[in-house]
């Protein structure tokens, strides 16, 4: 069975992200997690590495019982020149025959290289979204209802609420 693809940055991953893979998985066979700006971290959009991304991911998938044959993860670094990045995808994971993604530009680079794409139905984006987490976080306002218990207990344990708060004092 062909693989298909959801992208995100996951920072932090959240209850959206979830609900997303879960919908997903309803329909598809095998997913291929695509972890976009793979190679940007400690910074205010991009708090979270790599490695860390992948740990919340695996973390909150387990916790969610979401069968783990069923799904593969990945990092995708950015590029300057936006029509490459896609070069960087079909090189960065199995062969997919549709993306799944809310991402205007994605979308959009992904189109124009003939893939099939469908967008992911929001669950409650007001309140779950990365930005919506950080914004929380450097407001001393509770966020732990917002993302899977595993997520928070991992953001804690390596103080990144912290991180948060320090990359962005002068922002």
């Amino acid at each position: 069975m062909p693989w298909v693809l959801y992208v995100g940055r996951f920072q932090p991953v959240h209850k959206g992200h979830l609900h997303a893979i879960r919908e997903i998985l309803r329909q598809e066979d095998r997913l291929t997690i695509a972890i976009g700006s793979s190679l940007s971290s400690h910074e205010p959009k991009n708090p979270f590495t790599l490695g860390e991304r992948i740990e919340m991911l695996l973390d909150a998938l387990d916790e969610d019982r979401i069968d783990a044959r069923r799904y593969l993860l990945t990092g995708i670094p950015d590029t300057d020149f936006h029509p490459s990045w896609v070069t960087y995808v079909r090189k960065g994971v199995p062969s997919f025959r549709r993306v799944y993604t809310n991402d205007p530009l994605t979308s959009r680079l992904l189109k124009e290289e003939g893939y099939e794409v469908r967008q992911i139905p929001f669950y409650e984006r007001e309140l779950y979204s990365g930005t919506e987490i950080r914004r929380r976080i450097l407001a001393g306002e509770d966020w732990s209802n917002l993302v899977p218990p595993s997520v928070y207990a991992f953001i804690k344990k390596i103080d990144g609420d912290a991180r948060i708060k320090e990359i962005n004092v002068n922002e």
